[in-house]
């Protein structure tokens, strides 16, 4: 499975933002998807997760009433709707997918995207 990130950028603290995820190859839309990232001299650390049946979702505590998580299983796409960005919220975001629910730690994550940056100036 491979998994290619899109929709990073720079942005100013309050404006919004809407990653992608294109999972190609052995796809399967019974993975469990998510977002993790990566600020600078900080560990990687899970955002947000859903479900193969988008009936489950969750997301670190940080990003709740921020940050949304949904997927298009037809299109293969998991998105992260971010709206009020901090700069806090500046890392490098990774697609991640795994058959493991909840998948909020790194151990459980078996395919990650290359990552795209987010930088989020005051």
């Amino acid at each position: 499975v491979q998994l290619v990130e899109s929709g990073g950028g720079l942005v100013q603290a309050g404006d919004s933002l809407r990653l992608s995820c294109a999972a190609s190859g052995r796809t399967s839309s019974r993975y469990v998807m998510g977002w993790f990232r990566q600020a600078p001299g900080k560990e990687r650390e899970f955002v947000a997760g859903i479900m193969w049946s988008e009936t489950m979702s969750d997301s670190a505590n940080s990003v709740k009433g921020r940050f949304t998580i949904s997927r298009d299983n037809a299109k293969n796409t998991v998105y992260l709707q971010m709206n009020s960005l901090k700069p806090e919220d500046t890392a490098v975001y990774y697609c991640a997918a795994g058959s493991r629910w909840p998948m909020d730690e790194e151990d459980f994550v078996t395919y990650w995207g290359q990552g795209t940056q987010v930088t989020v100036s005051s």
